[in-house]
């Protein structure tokens, strides 16, 4: 197989974690840091580093809000973050399909 196929996704996007939570987001659309911290089951740091490193690359936006009087840190796709996003769904769907 054409190894341009598993080189086009950049490390930020396909690192496990950060994949996982960009899989979160496209299906959830907003996202809380405790909702990823729940699922996700890392420390606080590890979730902030992933999510700095997303937003870094300008694939999530992270916005603080009040919510029931507590600030919250939601997560939400960026333009970029939703196309990079599905060009890795039509990537699986290609490569699946050429089986």
């Amino acid at each position: 197989m054409n190894n341009e196929l598993y080189t086009q996704f950049d490390g930020v996007f396909f690192e496990k974690t950060r994949l996982s939570m960009m899989t979160i987001l496209y299906k959830e659309k907003n996202v809380s840091f405790n909702r990823f911290k729940k699922i996700i089951g890392a420390s606080d740091g590890a979730i902030y580093t992933h999510l700095q490193k997303l937003q870094d690359a300008n694939y999530i936006d992270v916005k603080k809000q009040l919510i029931d009087d507590k600030a919250q840190t939601i997560c939400t796709l960026t333009v970029s973050g939703k196309k990079i996003f599905k060009d890795y769904i039509k990537f699986l769907e290609t490569t699946i399909l050429k089986q």
